[in-house]
């Protein structure tokens, strides 16, 4: 069955990609066209089923995000790249002429034309350019100051035409009479999104389909709730004793459903264990996995999920964590064998090390943060700084009295 790809996009982009899309195979492109980019917010509500979600660039994404929080499906932007910064200038320099310098230019990210300028050894002094990604990041976006900034550089002779990102810009300048250039869509790059796209659709697909089994470890079971879960998975639950129920259903069904809310709203206690598998057996030991996790947090509702990569997320319904059960990486293996420590605490202080803006922390950070006693904390860190790979690099007094508590600095290989 042929891929079915929804792209919203500019009408000129629209006829481009339908033009291209032929050459990729076994998809088909639904598409939804605005006049301004603003627009791709109401088209992003009206979306028919499809596979993947493609938009033309980061400006119609930024303005249809809100509304696709709840969308499941794998979304792709096509990014403006240096292939696309490349051709339109060299078709700018070729066709007419015109310097470098007497071009403004607006664009998405700035660094494009810094490569491209870089690799073809071109020293400009003074470029005229917009970036307005910092305006997105800020949701402070406006169109009409993108309009004014090409309009008031061609006003005051210091430009002589215009290269934009934005079709709906091309258009106001237009018809304000400033000469005007869209930037180029290669079409090399509209095949590798297409590609992707399909690709994307594909392998959410097979995770789609993966068998999910899970284990509800209940104090009070009740019924209508757990029916409630069963009819929202589309799954089929099984006592196995009067406080422990077996749940199977697939990973798309699971992807689709809050599991959150769902344990928020238990009114008593209440332990979830899920685990992804290719096979019924893979799944259901990772849900046994899953819920062994969420029996050692000390907490009344508590849930993980295992994925097939053993990938281990959560505890919900509070925090969101993820970290991995596996080490493959050959410096995080180096340290496992050095430390002793497992796969599973190697990885969650590698997560712990990333969600810090320093490297330094005291033994409670790290307990706080792993959710285990201050003794098993104490251990972590003994078997690091027995290897070096945490030191010792200060201290702090919490209490008037008694002795410092000791301040650490990390100094593990952290994978990319």
């Amino acid at each position: 069955m042929a891929t079915k790809i929804a792209v919203i996009g500019s009408r000129e982009f629209l006829e481009k990609i339908l033009t291209v899309g032929s050459q990729v195979e076994d998809i088909t492109i639904d598409p939804y066209i605005y006049q301004q980019p603003q627009e791709a917010a109401e088209l992003a509500r009206t979306l028919m089923p499809c596979d993947v979600v493609f938009f033309s660039g980061a400006l119609p994404y930024y303005f249809a995000k809100k509304h696709l929080e709840n969308l499941t499906l794998p979304m792709l932007i096509l990014t403006q790249d240096e292939i696309a910064v490349a051709a339109s200038l060299l078709s700018i320099a070729h066709k007419s002429k015109i310097p470098f310098e007497r071009i403004s230019i607006d664009l998405f990210d700035a660094s494009n034309i810094d490569h491209v300028l870089s690799e073809s050894e071109i020293k400009i002094e003074c470029l005229n350019i917009m970036d307005f990604k910092q305006q997105m990041l800020e949701d402070s976006f406006n169109l009409e100051r993108i309009v004014q900034f090409h309009f008031n550089l061609w006003e005051q002779g210091l430009t002589e035409v215009a290269l934009t990102s934005v079709h709906a810009v091309y258009h106001q300048l237009q018809s304000l009479g400033v000469p005007a250039i869209r930037m180029a869509d290669p079409q090399i790059s509209l095949l590798r999104g297409l590609q992707t796209a399909k690709d994307q659709a594909d392998l959410f697909k097979s995770k789609a389909a993966q068998v999910a089994v899970g284990y509800l470890s209940l104090q009070e079971p009740q019924q209508e709730q757990i029916d409630n879960l069963a009819h929202s998975l589309n799954a089929y639950i099984q006592p196995i004793n009067q406080t422990l129920f077996i749940i199977y259903s697939t990973r798309g069904e699971m992807d689709k459903y809050r599991l959150n809310d769902f344990l928020e709203k238990w009114s008593g206690t209440i332990l979830v264990g899920f685990g992804y598998g290719s096979t019924m057996k893979e799944a259901d030991q990772h849900a046994r996995i899953a819920l062994q996790f969420a029996e050692k947090e000390l907490s009344s509702k508590c849930g993980y999920i295992l994925t097939e990569d053993k990938e281990m997320v959560g505890p919900f319904p509070y925090e969101h964590k993820q970290y991995s059960l596996k080490n493959d990486h050959p410096m995080l293996i180096q340290v496992a064998k050095e430390t002793k420590l497992s796969p599973s605490n190697l990885s969650k202080i590698i997560e712990f090390s990333r969600s810090r803006q320093s490297l330094q922390f005291t033994s409670a950070d790290l307990t706080d943060y792993l959710q285990v006693t201050r003794r098993s904390t104490e251990r972590i860190i003994k078997k690091l700084v027995d290897n070096g790979y945490v030191k010792v690099v200060g201290g702090e007094m919490v209490y008037h009295q008694g002795r410092p508590r000791a301040i650490y600095e990390l100094h593990l290989p952290l994978p990319q």
